[in-house]
């Protein structure tokens, strides 16, 4: 609670210094400092969406309050997240609405331009310029066509969405100074920060333990992803608050690399070094590749 707090405060300080400030040199660097705070929190709706502090989600969900971010709906987030742990589907590109894998015959379909889209966005360098602008589109995309197919959950959280999201532009429009672009910034920008904790989260396994991935990191972005970095920790325990999981990983620290298949990085350093400009895996699920291979060899024969 005092963590949400102090992101609300640290929200409208920062915002009405930038906006008071424009047009001098401190604004730029005001406005950049607001990135960490909004990726902040998100990982704080993350927290809520999973049952903290209260076991009642409307609760949970006043305490989002404002969208600072601006583009996803609080209540499509944790419709689609809670989703998404359904672990034994992790990384299906129909099934796991997280999944950044497409299927080999959508990979086939692709033109050539978008296939090295795809692969750019495969690394982490791309992922954080151009990852946004991809999941936004998709997520976009996904969800006109619920509405259009009637789906009245979609529907009153887009509204809900809108209305808050007015509502907090039209109070920052009362700012002296207030810039729509720059604050559009802001929001693309915490989205691509938080593209770094979301990078190489899960992998194509046939086991399912060996997915979800560990990043030993007790560095500032892991604070501020609130430990999210022991992603199998937070998969295998989904209940236990943000604050809990560094104890309850090093108290089982070789069970869980264990039970994760070796699924481990030092730090986001480590990710940086190596993945950079260099994808981690291949854009077609590699999985239901060679799922499908033995499916025609085998009919083949």
């Amino acid at each position: 609670m005092a963590l949400l707090t102090g992101v609300y405060l640290a929200f409208a300080v920062l915002v009405t210094a930038a906006s008071m400030a424009q047009g001098d040199g401190w604004s730029a660097l005001l406005w950049l400092c607001l990135v960490p705070v909004v990726t902040l929190h998100s990982s704080l709706q993350h927290e809520l969406l999973h049952g903290h502090p209260f076991r009642n989600p409307r609760l949970n969900a006043l305490l989002a309050g404002l969208p600072l971010g601006l583009f996803v709906p609080y209540w499509r987030f944790r419709a689609l997240h809670i989703a998404h742990h359904d672990d034994p589907r992790l990384t299906d590109p129909y099934e796991d609405p997280e999944s950044w894998y497409l299927h080999p015959r959508d990979w086939r379909a692709a033109g050539r331009g978008r296939r090295a889209l795809l692969a750019f966005n495969n690394t982490l360098f791309g992922r954080m310029l151009v990852g946004p602008a991809i999941g936004m589109a998709g997520f976009v995309a996904a969800e006109w066509r619920l509405a259009r197919g009637g789906r009245n959950d979609v529907l009153r959280a887009w509204g809900e969405h809108l209305v808050l999201a007015g509502v907090l532009l039209a109070l920052l429009g009362l700012l002296p100074g207030f810039s729509l672009p720059a604050y559009l910034a802001v929001c693309y920008g915490a989205w691509s920060l938080l593209c770094v904790r979301t990078f190489l989260e899960h992998r194509a396994e046939e086991a399912v333990g060996h997915r979800t991935v560990i990043i030993e990191d007790r560095g500032p972005l892991a604070v501020l992803f609130l430990f999210n970095s022991l992603h199998a920790v937070h998969h295998r325990f989904p209940a236990v608050p943000w604050y809990r999981l560094p104890g309850l990983y090093r108290r089982h620290r070789d069970a869980f690399r264990a039970e994760n298949g070796g699924y481990v990085y030092r730090s986001y350093l480590e990710i940086a070094r190596r993945h950079a400009f260099r994808a981690k895996e291949p854009v077609e699920h590699p999985v239901l590749a060679r799922r499908l291979g033995r499916e025609k060899l085998q009919s083949a024969e």
